[in-house]
């Protein structure tokens, strides 16, 4: 039988930051452990066709779902496929990339968990929510810099595509395991690094780290966990701030690999590092978040291959 993978699903609006936080998680479950794609590439039009329809890439009818929902079953089925290749650069499509998945496949996008089809090919999903102003920034400085756009091309767009945002993207943030919010740091003077709120729902079995908050010490502020109600249901909310200090940021990090003995862990300067233009940095913040994340992946596929061993199947 074919090698089952642990699927991930990462969506988000356009510059939400999946592929920085997608990068990360790929790192700690080492690159030759993980196949990622990204689902954009599955657009029906060109750029200069979308213009001249009026369509944004945001609508369903702008991209071939049903294809998706093909590919993603045979990639979860551990089996290859013929990916569409989208030049974001070129707003064109180039030649099909041969794609066989590995152990961990990591689907980012906007639309990975529109459908229900699309949902069930997942065993952790994530939904990216910033600060509606940082992405904003971040899209702009992205689309100038890297796919050849003007200023203002960029911010006509984002109004153009506003009303598909809030009518797709936006409504897959209830179907999300784990959401992720990064915002502006609430003690600027503090840090220059982004805190991060996240929403962790008990559609997943989320690591104890209440001890390591207790032991916040002086620092009540900088690590918090609460429980409350989020679209109606209960669910925990960790707030971490970026200016967290460097060994409360390494203490949740042992919380979280003690629930995985049999896995080799990464020093903590391996985690959280971005591309700040030439410059590499590291947020602590980012890289909790990209370790959680990972370790649900790994906690899946050791179950997995615990039921495998006992029912002989992959």
């Amino acid at each position: 039988m074919p090698y089952r993978p642990i699927m991930l699903a990462v969506v988000g609006d356009s510059a939400a930051g999946k592929t920085t936080l997608t990068s990360g998680i790929a790192a700690i479950l080492g690159p030759d452990s993980v196949t990622a794609i990204g689902i954009d590439d599955y657009h029906r039009y060109n750029r200069a066709q979308r213009r001249s329809l009026g369509v944004t890439a945001l609508h369903p009818d702008c991209n071939y779902v049903d294809i998706i929902e093909q590919h993603l079953r045979c990639l979860a089925a551990g089996e290859p496929i013929l990916k569409p290749v989208y030049n974001h650069r070129s707003g064109d499509f180039e030649p099909p990339q041969y794609v066989r998945p590995r152990p961990f496949v990591i689907v980012e996008g906007l639309l990975c968990t529109l459908t229900p089809k699309l949902r069930d090919c997942f065993h952790v999903k994530v939904f990216l929510d910033p600060a509606e102003e940082l992405r904003r920034a971040w899209k702009v400085r992205r689309d100038c810099a890297e796919r050849g756009y003007t200023n203002g091309e960029v911010l006509a767009e984002l109004a153009k595509r506003a009303a598909d945002a809030a009518m797709y993207i936006h409504p897959q943030r209830s179907w999300a395991d784990i959401v992720v919010q990064f915002a502006a740091p609430s003690q600027p003077a503090a840090s220059s690094h982004l805190d991060a709120r996240l929403t962790l729902r008990p559609t997943l079995p989320h690591p104890d780290l209440s001890e390591v908050v207790a032991q916040t010490g002086n620092e009540p502020q900088a690590l918090r966990l609460s429980v409350g109600r989020e679209e109606g249901r209960l669910a925990e909310f960790l707030d971490i701030q970026g200016g967290i200090a460097p060994a409360l940021a390494a203490d949740v990090q042992d919380v979280i690999w003690r629930n995985l003995p049999d896995v080799s862990r990464l020093r903590p300067d391996q985690i959280g590092t971005f591309q700040d233009g030439y410059e590499q940095r590291q947020s602590h913040p980012l890289g909790l978040t990209q370790l959680l994340i990972a370790h649900h992946l790994l906690l899946a596929r050791r179950e997995k291959e615990a039921l495998a061993r006992m029912t002989g199947r992959a």
